[in-house]
């Protein structure tokens, strides 16, 4: 990056797509629960439009009407079963997450988590990941926020670690993540796992990058001045 440096205090990563390379298998999950219930499902069309929402908005989408909690429930929970169940036999990181999460905590930036995942996915995702130090807070989908691209689930991973959203930097693969930093003051990082640097630009976009390899590479933390 050219010019002064960004003061920033805190990293936020979503999850899915950011932390782990997990799409396609939500990807091959839904159709998967398609064939077992009967439905067709346009996954690509679908997947634009779920990404980095709530299970009940996905599973409203999915039914294309208003569904009850409990409807809702058991749509996501027989998906996300069918979706550990495929990716935790591959499961991976995107590659150099945790040497740099890592890092940033070694430059004194806090670490959190905003995702719109629920808690048995998010439980899933640390236990394999043993991320060492772990996120300060990790703020899920069903705690009742609205998803992305609203920006309630940064901010509220903000709030938690005590850090000003301006000061915030986001790190994003889907295009409604990136709006959600955007409303919410924050910076973002693109990390086109699932979609180009040119799906996922802004004017707050300060980088976009494969991995997080690239980010090391380049020095990225270098460029932040760490402020307690």
């Amino acid at each position: 990056m050219q010019g002064p440096k960004h003061k920033v205090e805190a990293l936020i990563f979503d999850m899915d797509g950011t932390m782990i390379d997990s799409m396609p298998w939500h990807a091959r999950a839904w159709v998967e629960y398609g064939r077992r219930n009967g439905l067709t499902i346009d996954i690509p069309h679908f997947m634009r439009r779920t990404t980095g929402r709530t299970g009940f908005e996905c599973a409203c989408e999915l039914m294309g009407r208003e569904v009850s909690q409990a409807e809702s429930a058991a749509i996501m929970e027989h998906k996300e079963s069918i979706y550990r169940e495929l990716f935790g036999a591959e499961f991976r990181e995107v590659a150099g997450f945790r040497t740099f999460a890592s890092s940033a905590v070694a430059h004194g930036l806090k670490i959190a988590v905003g995702t719109a995942g629920d808690r048995h996915n998010i439980a899933f995702t640390m236990s394999n990941l043993r991320m060492t130090p772990a996120p300060l807070a990790i703020v899920g989908g069903d705690e009742g926020f609205p998803g992305k691209p609203q920006p309630a689930i940064f901010l509220e991973a903000a709030r938690r670690i005590g850090a000003t959203p301006s000061r915030c930097v986001v790190f994003e693969d889907a295009p409604f993540g990136i709006e959600a930093a955007r409303r919410g003051g924050m910076l973002a990082v693109a990390v086109c796992t699932t979609h180009s640097a040119s799906e996922l630009a802004g004017p707050h976009v300060i980088a976009a990058v494969r991995d997080y390899n690239e980010l090391a590479n380049s020095n990225f933390l270098e460029t932040l001045d760490a402020v307690a």
